[in-house]
Formats: C-alpha cells, sequence, structure tokens
C-alpha cells in the first residue's frame, strides 16, 4: 500500500497548487521587500525573514501568468531547497492535505506553457485538480536568471 503524503496548498490565479509538506519551512503574510537589480521579472525581491535573507519568487510571473489585481498582497510559502530558503508568492493559502501517494498521475496533457514543465503530478480531489510543484524547477530561475546580462557597474 502506498504511504499517504502531506501536501500545503495554495492557489494561484484559478489554479489549485501543492508542495510536499516537509519543503515548506512557514507561510506568513505579505514582507516589504527589497528589490533586485537585473534580477530576472519573476524575482520579486528579498525579504529578511528574522535575520535571513530570502529570495522571493512571485509565483504568477514563474508561471507567466497576469499579475495581481492592485491591492492584493500575496502570501509567502517560504520552502527549503538545496540552494537555501526561498519564498512563493501565492494568492491564497489553502490547507494541509494528506493523499495517498498511489493516486498521483501524469500531469494531463492539457497544461499548458511553463506550467507544463514545473507540475510534476496531479491529485484528482473531488471538486478540482491538486497541481503538484517540482520546486527545484519552479527556482531553477534563480541560478539561471540572476545576474545574467553582465551587469556593470561603471
Amino acid at each position: 500500500m502506498a504511504e499517504p503524503q502531506q501536501f500545503c496548498t495554495f492557489k494561484v490565479d484559478d489554479l489549485f497548487f501543492g508542495v510536499e509538506v516537509l519543503r515548506v519551512q512557514e507561510v506568513i503574510k505579505y514582507q516589504a521587500m527589497t528589490q533586485v537589480p537585473l534580477a530576472s521579472n519573476v524575482i520579486e525581491g528579498l525579504i529578511n525573514l528574522r535575520g535571513q535573507i530570502v529570495t522571493a519568487i512571485d509565483l504568477r510571473r514563474r508561471l507567466t501568468l497576469p499579475d495581481r489585481a492592485d491591492g492584493q498582497e500575496p502570501m509567502n510559502v517560504v520552502i527549503r531547497t538545496d540552494e537555501g530558503t526561498v519564498s512563493l508568492l501565492v494568492d491564497e493559502i489553502g490547507d494541509v492535505l494528506e493523499l495517498d501517494e498511489g493516486t498521483l498521475e501524469a500531469p494531463p496533457p492539457t497544461l499548458q506553457g511553463v506550467a507544463k514543465d514545473l507540475v510534476i503530478g496531479v491529485h484528482k480531489l473531488e471538486e478540482e485538480l491538486l497541481l503538484i510543484l517540482d520546486i527545484d524547477a519552479v527556482i531553477s530561475v534563480t541560478s539561471e536568471k540572476v545576474g545574467a546580462g553582465g551587469s556593470s557597474l561603471t
């Protein structure tokens, strides 16, 4: 019998995502950000999390979705990675769901664009699909794009 897995869930636009609970450090409200010059547009900025500097990635931009409406503040899902801690900016926090690993299916062929490369599987729930994010693929933007373009200080 497959082991149950726990997922921290959240919404971005009308998509319902999950990441393994073990990868989540914490969920916090929106924090003030310091902009990063010359960074990819998916990097919203840096937040100071009790003395730890954390890169904040806007999942809407990472998924090439429209920006949030004015006045709609995102939430931070702070994730542990091999490269350090990263915050994912999401629209709305959901619950922690415990799901049977055996119900994980391949991403549907209807999944379009960047999401196709960032989703490793789906769980069919009663009312919607839970898209399981590949955190390493989501954060790869930080190592690929930051500083790209040969910045010059002169």
